[in-house]
């Protein structure tokens, strides 16, 4: 850990949650859209997802939108089913790092998401673990689609930042997107980039010996 931390903001997917965007590529490949890749990924998205992450577009829109692109018939559950195919699972052992942590942190999760995401992702956890939300392992959470702006742009993090009282300086961000780190640097908050080969549990907060 970095010295004089005292709060610690977390992004979810590819940190908390398991995630394999591939998976949703191949998904929508096989209803028709064939240059998924191009329209969305961890690392840029079109203007369609920038919209239903932050909330300017409804999932009803959103899937009418998605069905539109595939040129064919599909129903509403398939469009639903493709884009959560993401999403995997939570590993214990990082929801044991949250509870350890809270004692001794304020902590903060920040996440680019959208409804049909926070719906699953939620029943994920209540499936697997008892729990029926993030919101009771954080002290305050934050979801692009609910707040109406997303990462990297600084001005989630200084909202963060000035909503909460914190000082950037004390704040540590953990994200497995490098243009989301920058974001946060760019306002002060040190940083960690989770690299693809990286986990929290296996890298960063490890056990004492």
């Amino acid at each position: 850990m970095i010295e004089g931390i005292k709060h610690i903001i977390f992004d979810l997917g590819g940190v908390l949650l398991n995630i394999d965007y591939k998976l949703t590529e191949e998904a929508f490949t096989r209803l028709g859209i064939t240059d998924f890749p191009q329209r969305y990924s961890q690392l840029r998205q079109t203007s369609l997802f920038d919209d239903f992450e932050t909330g300017k577009i409804e999932t009803d829109e959103f899937i009418t939108k998605m069905q539109a692109m595939t040129g064919v018939s599909i129903t509403p559950q398939q469009v639903t089913d493709a884009w959560n195919a993401m999403l995997l699972n939570f590993p214990l052992r990082r929801l044991q790092i949250l509870q350890q942590l809270r004692p001794y942190y304020d902590l903060l999760l920040l996440s680019n998401t959208n409804a049909l995401h926070e719906a699953a992702f939620n029943d994920i956890l209540n499936r697997e673990h008892g729990m029926p939300s993030l919101g009771v392992f954080f002290d305050k959470v934050y979801l692009s689609h609910r707040i109406g702006m997303r990462k990297p742009h600084p001005e989630v993090f200084e909202k963060i930042l000035a909503e909460n009282g914190l000082k950037a300086a004390d704040t540590l961000f953990i994200d497995d997107s490098p243009q989301h780190i920058e974001g946060a640097k760019s306002v002060g908050i040190r940083a960690i980039h989770l690299s693809p080969d990286m986990t929290i549990e296996g890298n960063i907060f490890l056990p004492k010996r």
